[in-house]
C-alpha cells in the first residue's frame, strides 16, 4: 500500500469515526468462511456496519478525529474489526446474540458509544443495557400516559352519573 492510499484510508476513516456515535472493535479472527458470513448477514439485518480495519491506520484516524477516544487506541493489537451503528446497543445485542450460535465471538475489544469508552469483553452487558433514544422517548411517553389512563379508566368505571365521578375521582 503506497503513502497516498494509506492516507485516503485514514481520512476515509476519519470521516467515519466523525458521522458515528458508536464504535465497536471487535475480534472475529477464528470464525470460518460461513460463520463469518452469517456475521455480516446479521449485521446487515441489524442496521451494523462491520470493517476488517488495520490497527495503526485506525489509530491515526483516531488521533486526527476531533473526538476523544481515550484508551480504546490501546486495544488495537490482533485482528480488529469496526462496528458502528447509529443505535449505542445494536451491536452489543448483536455480539450476544450471535455467540448463543457461535463459540464465544466475535469477542469485544472496546467500544465508544454514548460518549463513554468501554474496555474488554466483560463490558458487553452493560453495553447491551444502554437504552437507545427511541426505547426512552418510549418509556418516558409509556410513564407519562399511564396516570391519564388510570383516570380515564376511573371516569369510565365510576358510571355516568356525578356523584359516581366524584366518588371515584375522591378514591383516587
Amino acid at each position: 500500500m503506497t503513502r497516498e492510499e494509506k492516507s485516503q484510508v485514514i481520512q476515509d476513516l476519519t470521516a467515519v469515526l466523525a458521522d458515528t456515535n458508536t464504535l465497536y472493535l471487535a475480534d472475529i479472527s477464528g470464525l470460518n468462511a460461513q460463520t463469518t458470513t452469517n456475521l455480516r448477514r446479521a449485521c446487515f439485518k441489524a442496521n451494523v456496519q462491520l470493517s476488517v480495519v488495520k490497527n495503526t491506520l485506525l489509530a491515526k484516524a483516531m488521533e486526527a478525529s476531533d473526538k476523544d477516544f481515550g484508551d480504546l487506541p490501546t486495544v488495537l493489537k490482533g485482528n480488529t474489526s469496526m462496528m458502528t451503528s447509529e443505535a449505542a446497543n445494536a451491536p452489543a445485542k448483536l455480539i450476544k446474540d450471535f455467540r448463543k450460535k457461535s463459540q464465544n465471538k466475535p469477542l469485544l475489544k472496546g467500544a465508544f458509544a454514548e460518549e463513554s469508552i468501554y474496555i474488554g469483553d466483560d463490558q458487553l452487558d452493560a453495553l447491551v443495557d444502554i437504552k437507545s433514544r427511541e426505547e426512552l422517548i418510549g418509556e418516558i411517553i409509556g410513564l407519562l400516559q399511564s396516570p391519564a389512563k388510570n383516570v380515564i379508566s376511573a371516569l369510565q368505571s365510576g358510571g355516568q352519573i356525578l356523584s359516581g365521578i366524584v366518588k371515584t375521582l375522591s378514591e383516587k
